[in-house]
């Protein structure tokens, strides 16, 4: 079974936290959490304290001593893992751990050798990965050596745990700093893309205007000097100023519509506004209830709304027009409906016009519809794209 994207971004996000300094409560608690599994190993010095096996002046210096053993570790490690430093500061408090862990160990017993899989873990987690390698070997050294010198001799367990701890560390702070340089890159890419973008559109519009608009400097400088004595060749000029201002304005169409993508709210606002100033009394709704419905599909709704609204004020001579928006249930699925009717004469042909040819192909590559023809009163045009991503519109009865 393939893993929710959504579910590895937000496990990889956890896992990046854990490198960070904590920023909020739970953030703060989930790394406490973490963080505190691992003090189960200081159940052997606290039983030995608690068992009453030395005086009272070792007593209150073992708690003492485990108790600034155990906050110096929770700093080095809060502040630190995921993030390796080669600052003085986080190696003087691993120096610190591990001279807490020799000086309690000589001194209270072989019960306190478990200090030293802390240090392991402080190495591992905060120190960079090839000084990590050796000082965790160190590490075990050194607590095999205190341990032969205090006699014990069931101690392999206990180095090869120290190694394996520590070098499991190193792994989980690799995979933490792998996470974060991840994240980091993938937002440097996603700058360059957009800038890339940006030089894209500002190159391809340079390219498609600066002939056209010197050619449209040049010949309107000679139409005005001609105007004068020679209005015919003036008039020729504006022809073709004409012609070329025609031309710059589809090839910025062209170039545009693979850059911004109209949105179905907008093309409302809009409709209204190119209805009321073609003097045709609108009724067009607020915005629409699109939730659930893919982007693609409104877009393609979107691109109908404006071929008919261009239809209705360019050619139709309407007075009235009213755009609904409706979902309905078809036996196909839910589908969003689009519903443009005038009470104009509708096109000049029979045939469908280029605008509604490649409205139809739009819509289809959706899964939509496109019905346009006259009624009784005028001409409507009704679009129907599948309400949901997993909807097929078919025949949109």
């Amino acid at each position: 079974m393939t893993e929710d994207p959504r579910t590895h971004e937000a496990r990889a996000e956890r896992l990046m936290r854990l490198g960070q300094s904590p920023s909020n409560r739970p953030e703060l608690l989930r790394k406490s959490l973490w963080i505190g599994v691992w003090l189960v190993f200081l159940s052997s010095p606290v039983h030995d304290l608690a068992a009453g096996n030395h005086a009272a002046a070792g007593t209150v210096a073992g708690w003492l001593g485990l108790v600034a053993f155990v906050g110096v570790y929770l700093m080095l490690v809060f502040r630190n893992m995921g993030r390796p430093s080669s600052r003085p500061f986080a190696g003087g408090l691993i120096v610190v751990l591990a001279v807490l862990a020799a000086a309690l160990s000589f001194s209270l017993g072989s019960a306190w050798l478990g200090l030293f899989v802390y240090v392991s873990v402080a190495c591992g987690a905060t120190l960079p990965l090839r000084t990590a390698y050796w000082t965790i070997p160190v590490t075990a050294a050194a607590m095999l050596l205190i341990a032969l010198r205090l006699g014990e001799d069931d101690l392999w367990s206990l180095v090869v745990l120290v190694l394996l701890i520590g070098y499991a560390m190193t792994g989980v702070g690799q995979l933490i700093r792998t996470t974060i340089e991840l994240r980091k890159a993938r937002a440097t890419v996603a700058q360059l893309a957009a800038n890339e973008e940006r030089l894209r559109l500002a190159r391809d519009l340079h390219d498609l205007l600066g002939h056209s608009l010197s050619l449209i400097t040049l010949k309107s400088e000679l139409a005005g000097r001609m105007l004068p004595g020679h209005p015919d060749k003036a008039a020729q000029q504006v022809a073709d100023i004409e012609q070329v201002s025609r031309q710059a304005l589809v090839d910025v169409r062209e170039a545009v519509t693979g850059y911004r993508r109209p949105r179905l709210a907008a093309e409302l606002a809009g409709a209204q506004v190119a209805l009321t100033a073609a003097g045709v009394t609108a009724q067009v709704p607020a915005e629409p209830d699109l939730a659930g419905v893919p982007e693609d599909n409104g877009s393609a709704l979107a691109w109908a709304l404006r071929e008919a609204v261009t239809n209705v004020v360019r050619h139709s001579g309407a007075e009235r027009c009213t755009v609904e928006v409706l979902r309905r249930q078809t036996l196909d699925g839910p589908v969003l409906e689009l519903c443009v009717e005038d009470n104009g004469s509708g096109g000049s042909g029979r045939a469908p016009g280029n605008g509604l040819t490649g409205l139809t192909e739009r819509l289809e590559k959706v899964g939509g519809t496109l019905e346009a023809g006259r009624v009784k009163h005028g001409f409507r045009l009704v679009a129907r794209v599948p309400a949901d991503s997993g909807a097929d519109v078919g025949s949109g009865a």
